[in-house]
């Protein structure tokens, strides 16, 4: 039977996220834990993450998970959701500037604050909040999910890799926003698949059968 491990740190929809992936895969073992040794134990590792990147880091730091996540990153798949997504990246402008853990280059930037609706030229509100398309690359993590398919996102900020081939999937809102990373065993999204429907689902079980890499 297969392993999964969703990293608790203290800041995440852990048991929405278990309870998505309990519903695409009964014959996975799930562990919420903050525990090393449980986590690398795990076929697979989900990493997520709601709230400031400050106290992330810190709590990562305080835990050790910061390495974890690192090994993990090195051996096996694992799934970056939101601020987990974010936390990846090298450096983020939120709490006056914070380093990450630098497993992609890039950094994290705010949404201006006067981007305007195109519809009504009125300033879009921050956070970006609802749902929005994601035009995504060919990647296994996006079988059997339609070009352009929507999500749901929470954030008020947004990623953006150094490398171009990081760029797994694109949204707009009032500005074009690298919306998924890819490399190696990293895959990232910046919304909730546990939150988005069927589409969410579908990437949940294409994480349960992609290998990595």
């Amino acid at each position: 039977m297969n392993s999964l491990a969703i990293i608790d740190y203290g800041m995440g929809n852990l048991h929405s996220i278990a309870k998505a992936v309990e519903h695409v895969a009964a014959d996975t073992r799930i562990h919420i834990s903050a525990d090393p040794a449980r986590i690398l134990e795990a076929d697979r590792v989900i990493f997520p993450g709601v709230g400031a990147i400050g106290h992330c880091m810190q709590e990562l730091q305080r835990t050790g998970l910061d390495a974890v996540i690192r090994e993990v990153a090195a051996s096996r798949p694992l799934l970056g959701v939101c601020l987990g997504m974010q936390a990846l990246m090298e450096h983020s402008e939120e709490n006056n500037g914070i380093g990450c853990l630098g497993l992609i280059p890039g950094r994290v930037t705010r949404f201006p604050t006067d981007m305007p609706d195109p519809l009504t030229g009125a300033s879009l509100k921050v956070p970006h909040m609802g749902w929005n398309a994601v035009h995504h690359s060919e990647h296994p993590m996006w079988r059997d999910i339609a070009q352009d398919e929507r999500f749901y996102f929470v954030h008020s900020y947004y990623v953006t890799p150094a490398r171009a081939a990081d760029q797994a999937g694109v949204c707009n809102y009032g500005i074009d926003f690298t919306s998924a990373v890819a490399h190696a065993n990293l895959f990232a999204v910046q919304f909730h698949p546990e939150k988005s429907q069927h589409a969410g689902l579908q990437l949940l079980t294409n994480f349960l059968q992609w290998n990595g890499n």
